[in-house]
């Protein structure tokens, strides 16, 4: 069990101890931290507003509740979207005029976990600074809640599903008639989450023929939450029994974006973003930015169609940021997260579902021969599990010094870059764990400097 406060949030497991666990004090603790930021943070505004939106946790319901009572005690006024996903909330803010909004979602984490994702009145994450200073507020407990003469409101508001999609497909660069005309059939696994709602109801407008699997919003994930390879394979097996042109995998807060090609074989969750990059930029000339975790293939890509690639730090609001600073018009995190500011400045799996299938549609080729038409690069992703007793700064430190002699990046971790492969290790901001990632020519390359670098670590714990 575990509590994790950092600058993009709160995040934990549901019950047990007050201040180790995400229980209903810490909830209401730290959305009260977040009301007072934005209350000090307009104070000439006669009435705040946040949207809020949730997936479909077991814990949702407990926590948004808490979590808007909480809100409209401090005097704010509440919009709630209910059952939701991380962009569709991104999207709300603006369109709502609203001052902030919180996300009720662990992301990719099993069941037991809950969270509060913040976001600023652009529906975008807080910077650092702004992180720090909840976090500071929290820990002072300098709270003022609102007379009852002056309490927030509180109002439910389920359009956002049709906002949203109208949103998607609106965009210039979503081929809606080609799409229909395509008569793709596809098979969509949403882990029992909200993305059950949201995928096949853009998939519905897009004239897409969409096979459920695991698309009741009930919270019971059938299998681990993390749309990687080794937990899709009931997918895989309805893609070819189905003979579906692809599978769609999205997370259970729906900002990652997985594919399966025709064969049941791993479109890669790394180059989601590479193939919706490559067809926004045969369409429009422009720069991408990834994170330090994610594939090469991404600057490939962009270098073919003359652009510009550069690599952020680990963490979308990183990647947001250079995307600023560089004019991208694409970008976002290997993970399967697309980041597309004609649409919002965050990651959406709806808006990456729309892009693909376009440029699927465009491309007159198959699933698997799109991704087959991309560099290889093979990656392993491994985790070791943090106890108190480990000094992860000591462990990175050590890495950086000895491999001086190689290309060594610090700014986020340590990522030091061989002549054909990578490895990225790097202290989780949302888990207590080492992430270990790796990049190579072949998956048995990857997976052996990943097991060398393991072994490395676990020498000096």
């Amino acid at each position: 069990m575990s509590l994790i406060k950092s600058i993009s949030g709160i995040r934990g497991t549901i019950g047990g101890q007050v201040g180790t666990n995400l229980t209903p004090i810490d909830a209401v603790k730290f959305a009260s931290a977040y009301g007072s930021w934005l209350l000090k943070r307009n104070p000439n505004k006669a009435k705040l507003t946040v949207v809020i939106g949730r997936d479909a946790r077991i814990s949702g319901k407990m926590v948004s509740s808490l979590v808007a009572n909480t809100l409209v005690g401090l005097g704010i006024n509440v919009i709630d979207l209910g059952l939701s996903t991380t962009p569709t909330v991104e999207v709300a803010v603006p369109i709502e005029k609203a001052d902030g909004g919180i996300i009720l979602t662990a992301s990719h984490n099993p069941k037991q976990w809950n969270a509060l994702k913040l976001l600023n009145e652009k529906g975008e994450f807080l910077n650092g600074e702004e992180g720090q200073k909840i976090l500071e507020i929290a820990e002072s407990d300098d709270f003022l809640f609102a007379e009852v003469d002056d309490l927030g409101t509180y109002t439910k508001n389920t359009t956002y599903i049709e906002k949203h999609i109208d949103e998607v497909l609106n965009l210039e660069l979503v081929d809606v008639d080609a799409i229909k005309k395509a008569n793709f059939k596809v098979v969509v696994d949403a882990v029992n989450s909200t993305g059950g709602i949201f995928i096949p109801a853009l998939l519905e407008r897009l004239g897409v023929e969409c096979i459920k699997l695991y698309c009741e919003p009930n919270g019971q994930f059938p299998h681990n939450p993390e749309p990687l390879k080794e937990h899709l394979t009931d997918i895989s097996e309805l893609v070819v029994k189905e003979k579906a042109d692809l599978g769609i995998v999205v997370d259970p807060d729906v900002d990652r974006l997985a594919l399966v090609s025709e064969d049941g074989s791993m479109f890669g969750e790394e180059y989601t973003l590479v193939a919706c990059a490559d067809y926004v930029l045969s369409n429009k000339a422009g720069n991408t930015v990834s994170n330090m975790s994610s594939s090469r293939a991404l600057r490939d890509v962009t270098e073919k169609h003359g652009g510009s690639y550069q690599a952020s730090a680990v963490g979308e609001v990183n990647v947001v940021q250079l995307m600023k600073d560089t004019n991208a018009i694409i970008g976002g995190e290997g993970n399967g997260g697309i980041i597309y500011p004609a649409s919002h400045y965050g990651r959406d799996s709806l808006v990456g579902v729309a892009l693909f299938l376009s440029h699927l549609a465009n491309g007159n080729m198959t699933c698997k021969e799109l991704r087959d038409s991309y560099p290889s690069y093979y990656m392993s992703k491994n985790k070791i599990q943090l106890t108190p007793k480990i000094d992860v700064d000591h462990i990175l430190e050590s890495m950086a010094s000895k491999y001086i002699d190689q290309d060594v990046l610090t700014i986020d971790g340590v990522k030091i870059n061989f002549n054909t492969e990578w490895v990225h290790l790097r202290k989780s901001n949302t888990e207590p764990i080492i992430r270990i990632y790796t990049e190579s020519t072949s998956q048995s390359s990857a997976d052996s400097l990943a097991e060398r670098f393991i072994e490395e670590i676990k020498e000096m714990i």
